[in-house]
């Protein structure tokens, strides 16, 4: 396991059909964490609450670009247009079940049994791993800081998710 810091590329994206760059806290809230964590921004972005409109933007990133991480905020709970998880589940390889789970139990500790109605999911997608966080910024802050950022840390034992990126297909780190 690696002693020092790898820093890893993050993709960020918004989904809202109401937010801006200008009033977007999620957003920058993980764009903030990300850069302050030693890790590099590919690209951040907003789009609306539309499927077809998040299923492209995350699948280009997925299939092109290749950020490392990829890390949605809003469209995981249950009205009508809360559809991030239909859009982005179709693209993962890979589901990764306690990441849901246990943000379920961490965020219970703040907002109770609302947190039943949380969508929240995460999943690898050709070398890249996806994870979609609520739109409250105190969502995004418990998502990264209880548990995206330690497993997304080359230096997290006994085991983190970096350590996997050389053993997928298609990672910039496969050996």
């Amino acid at each position: 396991m690696p002693e020092s810091f790898v820093a890893l590329n993050i993709a960020v994206l918004t989904v809202s059909n109401t937010r801006s760059e200008a009033d977007d806290k999620s957003g920058a809230l993980l764009t903030t964490r990300l850069k302050d964590a030693g890790h590099l921004l590919h690209e951040k972005a907003i789009c609306a609450d539309d499927l077809y409109e998040i299923r492209a933007r995350v699948a280009r990133w997925i299939a092109n670009e290749r950020p490392d991480v990829v890390i949605t905020t809003g469209g995981t709970g249950l009205t009508g247009d809360d559809v991030t998880p239909e859009a982005i589940t179709p693209l993962l390889d890979r589901t990764i079940d306690g990441f849901g789970e246990m943000f379920r139990v961490l965020s219970h500790a703040d907002i109770g049994s609302s947190t039943l109605q949380s969508r929240s999911l995460a999943g690898v997608a050709k070398a890249t791993f996806v994870f979609c966080l609520p739109g409250s910024s105190g969502a995004c802050a418990d998502g990264w800081d209880k548990l995206i950022a330690e497993q997304i840390d080359a230096r997290t034992a006994p085991c983190n998710l970096h350590e996997l990126l050389p053993r997928l297909p298609g990672s910039r780190f496969a050996q």
